[in-house]
C-alpha cells in the first residue's frame, strides 16, 4: 500500500476565464478502486491529464506509482491484437494475457486478428487486458463503458472488481456500483472523497444536502427576524435619546444610559445577525441543482406508428440484420437491446434520413406525416456557434440555450465554438436540440453517451414525466429499467 498526494492543485486553461481547480489537495491509497464522478465540464478528464504530466499546473502530485491512461493511443491498428498488447506491455507472458482475456470473455485465437477489424468492444477488453499486466501502473480509466453493450459492461464491472488500484471515470450508475469501493466526487466547489459506491455516496449526499437546505432556511428566518429586531431596538434607542430634551438633570442621566443600553443591544443584534448571514453565505455552495426539463410530443392520429416485418438491413454485400420484426404504438417507450454489432443503430438509421445508404428488404411501414426527432450516436461532427446550430435546425435560440443551462452550462460555454466542448457537453447540445423539437416520435441512440449521472436523472424523470413515443438504444442499465416499456432484442 502506498499513497498518492495531490497539494493545492490550481489549472485553468488558457483562455478561460474560471479556473477548473483552485487549491485542490487530496490523498488517494494506490489499493484503492476508485469511482470519479461530476458533471460534465467539471474537470474529470483534466484531472487524469494532471496525474499524468499531459498538463502544467499550480501545486504538486507525488506518488510511487506510474500513471497509465485508459484508452491509449494505438499507432498501428493493422497490427494484430497479439502485437499491440507486447507494444503496450513489452515482455509480458502470453499465457498470463490469455487468463486476463478469459476473465473477460474472449478466447485466445482473438489474438491474432488485426486490432483495426475487431469491434470497439473487443478493443477495450485487449487493452484492459495489457495494461493490467504492467508493473507498478495505477491506472486512469476514461468512460471506458461508452463503446459495451450490456453483457460487455456486465463482464467488464467484473473484471474491474477482481483488480485494485485504478481511477475510474464513469457515469453509469451500475457499473459503478459493482466495482469500486470509494467515489470521488467533483461538485460545484469541492471536491469529496468518501468508502462505498456511488449509489452509498449519492445517499450520503442527498441527506447533506437536505441537511443544508434546512439549515438555509433557518438561518435564512434569523437573518430576517435579527434585522428586524435590531431596526426596532435602534429606533427605541433613538427615541428615548430624544427623550432627554427638556427632561430635568436627573432625569436626562437615566434616560441616557437607558438609551446607551438599548444602542448595545441593538449592535449585538446586528452582530448576531452579520454572523447568522455568514453562516448562511457558506451554505447550499456545493448542493447540485438539476430543474425540471420539458418536452413538447405531438398526438399522432393513428395508434401504430410505424411497423417492421421479416426486415433485412445490407451494407453493399454484407448482411448486419435479417429477420426483424416489432411496432411501435403511441405512448411506446421500446428499448432495442442486443450485442454490439447487432445491427441496433442501422434499425434506427433506417428510420432517418441517415438511413441512405441501407439496402432494407422486407416491409417497412412508417406513418404518414410521421414527425420524427433523432439523436444520433457521434456528436464528433459538431462545430461553430450555438447560435448558428439553432438556425440552422430550425429551433428556437433562447430555448435551446434555456435547456442547456438546465444541464448545467455555464453562460461562458455559450460563447465557445461547439468543437471545443467536452464529448458530455456535445452530447447535451443533440438532446436540447430534441428537446426543442415537436415531434410523434424521438428516436435516440445512445444518447447517455459521456452525460454525467445527474443530467442523466434529469432526462429520466423527463421521459417519465412526459411520456413521449420513444424507440432508443441504451446501455444504460438502470436508464433502461425505469424509462422503457417494451424491449426488443435483435
Amino acid at each position: 500500500m502506498s499513497l498518492i498526494n495531490a497539494s493545492n492543485l490550481t489549472f485553468g486553461y488558457e483562455g478561460s476565464y474560471d479556473l477548473v481547480f483552485d487549491g485542490v489537495s487530496f490523498r488517494l491509497d494506490t489499493d484503492w478502486r476508485l469511482g470519479l464522478t461530476g458533471r460534465n465540464g467539471r474537470g474529470k478528464t483534466t484531472l487524469l491529464r494532471l496525474l499524468l504530466g499531459e498538463l502544467d499546473g499550480g501545486g504538486a502530485i507525488s506518488a510511487s506509482v506510474q500513471f497509465e491512461y485508459f484508452p491509449p493511443r494505438v499507432a498501428d491498428e493493422n497490427l494484430t491484437a497479439l502485437a499491440v498488447a507486447e507494444a503496450l506491455t513489452p515482455g509480458l507472458a502470453l499465457w498470463a494475457l490469455e487468463r486476463e482475456l478469459s476473465l473477460l470473455g474472449l478466447e485466445p485465437e482473438i489474438l491474432e486478428q488485426p486490432f483495426g477489424l475487431m469491434s470497439y468492444g473487443e478493443r477495450t477488453k485487449v487493452l484492459l487486458a495489457a495494461l493490467f499486466l504492467r508493473d507498478n501502473a495505477f491506472l486512469l480509466i476514461d468512460e471506458p463503458a461508452n463503446h459495451l453493450d450490456l453483457a460487455g459492461r456486465e463482464l467488464v464491472c467484473a473484471y474491474l472488481r477482481r483488480k485494485s488500484g485504478f481511477i475510474l471515470v464513469s457515469h453509469d450508475r451500475a457499473f459503478l456500483d459493482g466495482c469500486v469501493d470509494h467515489i470521488m466526487a467533483i461538485g460545484r466547489q469541492e471536491i469529496q472523497i468518501q468508502q462505498g459506491n456511488f449509489s452509498s455516496w449519492w445517499e450520503n449526499k442527498a441527506r447533506e444536502d437536505a441537511h443544508e437546505m434546512a439549515e438555509n432556511d433557518r438561518l435564512r428566518k434569523d437573518v430576517k427576524r435579527l434585522k428586524g429586531a435590531a431596526r426596532q431596538a435602534a429606533q427605541w434607542s433613538d427615541k428615548t435619546e430624544g427623550s432627554k430634551i427638556g427632561s430635568h438633570s436627573a432625569d436626562r442621566g437615566f434616560v441616557g444610559a437607558r438609551a446607551a443600553r438599548m444602542m448595545k443591544r441593538s449592535k449585538a443584534i446586528e452582530r448576531r445577525r452579520d454572523t447568522a448571514a455568514t453562516e448562511k453565505a457558506a451554505l447550499l455552495k456545493n448542493i447540485e441543482t438539476a430543474e425540471a426539463l420539458k418536452l413538447h410530443p405531438l398526438p399522432y392520429h393513428k395508434k401504430q406508428l410505424l411497423s417492421l416485418r421479416d426486415v433485412a438491413l445490407s451494407y453493399g454485400e454484407h448482411t448486419i440484420v435479417r429477420d426483424i420484426g416489432f411496432a411501435v404504438e403511441m405512448g411506446d417507450r421500446v428499448a432495442l437491446r442486443g450485442p454490439n454489432g447487432s445491427g441496433k443503430s442501422s434499425v434506427l438509421k433506417l428510420l432517418t434520413v441517415d438511413g441512405g445508404a441501407l439496402t432494407v428488404s422486407g416491409t417497412v411501414t412508417l406513418g404518414s406525416g410521421l414527425i420524427i426527432s433523432h439523436v444520433s450516436q457521434s456528436a464528433d461532427g459538431l462545430s461553430g456557434r450555438l447560435q448558428d446550430y439553432a438556425e440552422a435546425n430550425s429551433v428556437d435560440e433562447s430555448l435551446l440555450l434555456a435547456i442547456l443551462r438546465k444541464l448545467d452550462f455555464s453562460r461562458v460555454q455559450f460563447e465557445k465554438d461547439m468543437s471545443e466542448l467536452s464529448q458530455g457537453q456535445k452530447k447535451k447540445v443533440l438532446l436540447a436540440r430534441s428537446l426543442c423539437e415537436e415531434a410523434h416520435l424521438y428516436v435516440w441512440d445512445e444518447p447517455l453517451n459521456y452525460i454525467d449521472v445527474l443530467s442523466r436523472m434529469q432526462i429520466e424523470q423527463l421521459i417519465l414525466d412526459f411520456e413521449p413515443t420513444l424507440l432508443f438504444v441504451e446501455h444504460d442499465r438502470v436508464f433502461c429499467d425505469r424509462v422503457a416499456t417494451k424491449t426488443v432484442e435483435l
